[in-house]
């Protein structure tokens, strides 16, 4: 069976994002990777207004799409946090049993979609996020926001 175009080129596209994120994170695997990106991707989505999430939907790879999507109630978005603890709290929790250096890890992941990722979309995810979320994207991430 012939694999089409699109198809080999999302599923390349995901094990490359898996592949860098299991590198720059340390994991032992691409399937924690896996895990660990879906967790961090469906907290980031909930917090987001429908129309913005839809907007860093649009920049993954199709298979991470699904993962992305998997799940999403947009009428109960976005949700109010109060605190960067908080949000890492609910990550934390979402990947038990693995004990994960949790803020690292989500470093890592919104590391990973800053490179990937339009920096003016980027710069419109951060823009909705409270003070407290906002310092754990990249620094370049964050320059390029301030100069808009």
């Amino acid at each position: 069976m012939t694999i089409p175009a699109p198809i080999a080129h999302t599923v390349q596209q995901t094990q490359e994002w898996l592949k860098e994120l299991r590198d720059n994170a340390d994991f032992e695997t691409e399937t924690i990777a896996l895990s660990v990106l879906r967790v961090v991707l469906h907290q980031l989505r909930d917090r987001l207004t429908p129309e913005e999430a839809v907007q860093l939907g649009a920049q993954l790879p199709t298979v991470l799409r699904g993962v992305y999507y998997e799940g999403w109630r947009p009428a109960r978005t976005p949700e109010r946090i109060r605190s960067r603890e908080q949000f890492l709290e609910a990550i934390e929790t979402k990947l038990l049993p693995r004990a994960l250096p949790v803020e690292r890890v989500v470093k890592d992941v919104f590391a990973l979609l800053a490179h990937h990722c339009d920096p003016g979309e980027i710069s419109q995810v951060i823009d909705q996020l409270p003070s407290g979320l906002k310092g754990l994207w990249p620094a370049n991430a964050v320059t390029y926001r301030a100069r808009l």
